[in-house]
């Protein structure tokens, strides 16, 4: 009988973080901080956006998670995690929120019946998954990541909710990289970034 009465207070204490940025602004040069640039990785001209710093401390990550948690309380009734690192940041925001957490994953790595998307890479084309019941119908979602770059993965990662049955209401991402212009790849959706760089 004790482990109901257990959910609820993790819920209320990750809508309560220890320290929780007053602004926008504030916000901002929180994640600016914690957020490590590394240069020529995974390829030679690549400036990839590393997460990590800001996933080892604690305040700083409930910050993150308790602002995205004010932001969509009340307005859906799932959060999607797009793979790999869009996992670490959605499930935390879907026990926040008390709602379920759905993961959109590489192509092959989902049991059972699934639906495919495809979209394209300077060299290629990737693909993910999601599982064909994830969701129920009309249910309404946030789509999360930690970086919006060229917008392929999270085109691509709605167009799969939303043929799952559900409503994507807004993407949402930790940084956006605007010289990329992945906004335009995601023109007449809602989105939401803590910062753009």
């Amino acid at each position: 009988m004790e482990q109901p009465d257990a959910v609820p207070e993790v819920r209320r204490a990750a809508t309560r973080p220890a320290h929780r940025p007053d602004g926008a602004e504030e916000l901002e040069q929180l994640l600016l901080r914690h957020i490590r640039d590394v240069p020529d990785f995974p390829t030679p001209g690549v400036l990839f956006k590393d997460i990590a710093p800001l996933l080892a401390d604690g305040p700083a990550l409930a910050a993150v998670i308790g602002a995205l948690a004010e932001r969509y309380a009340g307005r859906v009734d799932g959060v999607v995690g797009i793979e790999a690192r869009g996992f670490v940041l959605a499930a935390p925001l879907a026990v926040a929120l008390g709602v379920g957490f759905v993961p959109v994953r590489k192509a092959g790595k989902l049991p059972g019946p699934t639906l495919v998307g495809s979209y394209a890479l300077e060299y290629g084309t990737a693909s993910i998954e999601v599982q064909t019941d994830a969701f129920a119908p009309g249910q309404r979602v946030v789509v999360l990541d930690d970086v919006l770059a060229t917008g392929g993965t999270a085109e691509a990662a709605c167009e799969l909710v939303e043929r799952a049955g559900a409503q994507v209401m807004e993407v949402a991402v930790l940084m956006e990289l605007g010289f990329l212009a992945g906004r335009q790849r995601l023109a007449g959706r809602s989105v939401h970034t803590l910062v753009t760089a």
